[in-house]
C-alpha cells in the first residue's frame, strides 16, 4: 500500500477505535437490542449515569412529535455506552472509551 493510501486507511481504523456502534449491549447477564422499549432497558440495565433530552423529532408519516433522549451508562472497563431513544424505542447504541 502506498503512503497516500495508507494514511487515510490508518485514520479510519483509529477513528473506529474511538467510537463504535452496535445493535446489542450486555447489561450484566441481560442483553438489550435496538428496538427495545426504554422500560425494558431500564429493567435490564438499571438507572443510567445520566439522561439527556436531545429534543423532539417529527414523524414524516404520521405527523407526530416524539422525544429524543440519550442515556449514558459506564464506565465499564473504561468504556461508556450511549443509548439513543426516539419515542421510547432504543434506536442506537454507541460505545466510547472514557478519558
Amino acid at each position: 500500500m502506498t503512503g497516500r493510501r495508507l494514511l487515510p486507511a490508518l485514520a479510519l481504523v483509529m477513528a473506529s477505535n474511538l467510537a463504535s456502534a452496535a445493535d446489542t449491549l450486555r447489561c450484566g447477564s441481560q442483553l438489550i437490542s435496538v428496538g427495545d422499549r426504554s422500560s425494558e432497558v431500564l429493567q435490564k440495565c438499571g438507572e443510567p449515569l445520566s439522561r439527556d433530552l436531545l429534543g423532539y423529532k417529527r414523524s414524516a408519516n404520521r405527523r407526530e412529535e416524539f422525544q429524543v433522549e440519550e442515556w449514558t451508562y459506564g464506565p465499564n472497563g473504561g468504556m461508556y455506552q450511549y443509548l439513543r431513544f426516539e419515542g421510547n424505542r432504543l434506536m442506537q447504541i454507541t460505545s466510547k472509551r472514557g478519558n
